[in-house]
């Protein structure tokens, strides 16, 4: 098939390019530029005697393929995602314009604009695979899809949380707190000053404290896997950082259990563990157990084991997310751990695993690449 991708000439679009070059199941490539022309090649080097394709206007590219990628700002795919359903075609946006579902008030407060195509939301879905693969089958099933593809940070910090809540083992009425780290390339091509190499290197800072747009479709995530399972949700607090590196994120939520789950201390010697609790006592290796049954199924998650902790290095160019376990000293707060690369299982890697969703296609085609350790 001809696969199109709107915006190829950013960092998600030119990790699109680089991932859909050597898909099993793309004939070719359409690719498509708002700002830019010439060919990719001009744009990105790395693609010189291997990727050779011109920047075409994204009406092109509409009408030359089978499916399209958006890779563009906030609030400029709708028209995009309408023309592709006029054709009969899915249409995968890497923006927030399709994660909210039908919400345009939550959308409209965190990102200053509403919806120009409401009607659009019937024939999209929130494309988290982990939680909405059987909704993004049902809607392809019936005809072509828009994929709404997740943040990056929602992406990292909802695949930690999603079995405590779905075993029951957090508490719903205790905050759960998300502190993450990315690489700089989540600023984009075209980033402000804080992004440039002289303000962020040798330097890590936190930024939108309490204000950051990921937070709603965090707890959003949070809410929605509860509720599968007929439970309350907890709150969500998220901190992000800005890291001295290029690609990854490294997201710690802290989870307070609930009182029936809280677990022997497996604190240092020279420290004194809490007694076990006289209700039930979970162990950091049965919710690790817990973990991995919840993930069993799942190609792109790996629930590590106990004494190995995620590193961003270790998922680097792969859709793989990392998970660790952890208990603190009390036996009250599940801490987990989890790594994922930003432009790949945070953007251009799980926006191909939903089109390996919506096609029909086995969802791990193009995207067994093993991590790059260096």
């Amino acid at each position: 098939m001809v696969v199109g991708i709107i915006g190829a000439a950013g960092y998600a679009g030119s990790e699109l390019v680089r991932l859909l070059a050597r898909h099993p199941r793309v004939r070719s490539l359409s690719l498509g530029s708002v700002s830019l022309a010439g060919h990719i090649e001009d744009v990105y080097p790395n693609f010189l005697g291997m990727v050779s394709r011109p920047l075409h206007k994204p009406e092109e590219v509409v009408a030359a393929s089978d499916v399209v990628f958006a890779a563009l700002p906030h609030g400029v795919g709708e028209a995009y995602a309408k023309a592709c359903l006029e054709k009969g075609i899915s249409f995968i946006d890497l923006s927030a314009d399709f994660r909210f579902d039908d919400d345009e008030e939550t959308y409209k407060a965190w990102y200053g604009t509403g919806f120009i195509v409401p009607a659009l939301r019937k024939c999209s879905v929130y494309g988290l695979p982990e939680l909405n693969r059987d909704r993004i089958k049902t809607l392809a099933a019936a005809g072509s899809v828009i994929i709404g593809n997740p943040g990056c940070y929602p992406t990292a910090a909802s695949l930690a949380v999603f079995p405590a809540l779905a075993t029951g083992i957090a508490a719903p009425e205790r905050t759960i707190i998300v502190d993450a780290a990315s690489g700089i390339t989540g600023g984009g091509r075209d980033p402000q000053k804080s992004f440039h190499f002289p303000e962020c290197a040798d330097s890590m800072s936190p930024y939108k404290v309490g204000a950051h747009r990921h937070t709603p479709e965090i707890s959003r995530n949070v809410k929605n896997m509860a509720g599968l399972f007929g439970r309350d949700a907890p709150e969500v607090i998220f901190t992000p950082h800005l890291a001295p590196m290029n690609r990854g994120i490294l997201s710690t939520s802290y989870i307070p259990l609930k009182k029936d789950f809280h677990a022997v201390s497996y604190a240092a010697p020279c420290s004194a563990p809490r007694p076990p609790s006289k209700e039930v006592e979970t162990s950091m290796l049965e919710i690790r157990e817990m973990y991995a049954a919840f993930y069993k199924d799942e190609p792109f998650v790996r629930v590590l084991p106990a004494g190995i902790q995620p590193a961003t290095g270790r998922v680097r160019q792969s859709n793989v997310c990392d998970i660790a376990v952890n208990i603190d000293q009390s036996g009250t707060t599940l801490i987990v751990v989890s790594a994922i690369d930003n432009m790949v299982k945070g953007a251009a890697g799980q926006a191909v695993q939903n089109m390996n969703i919506v096609m029909g296609f086995d969802e791990t085609e193009g995207l067994d690449t093993i991590p790059a350790l260096f």
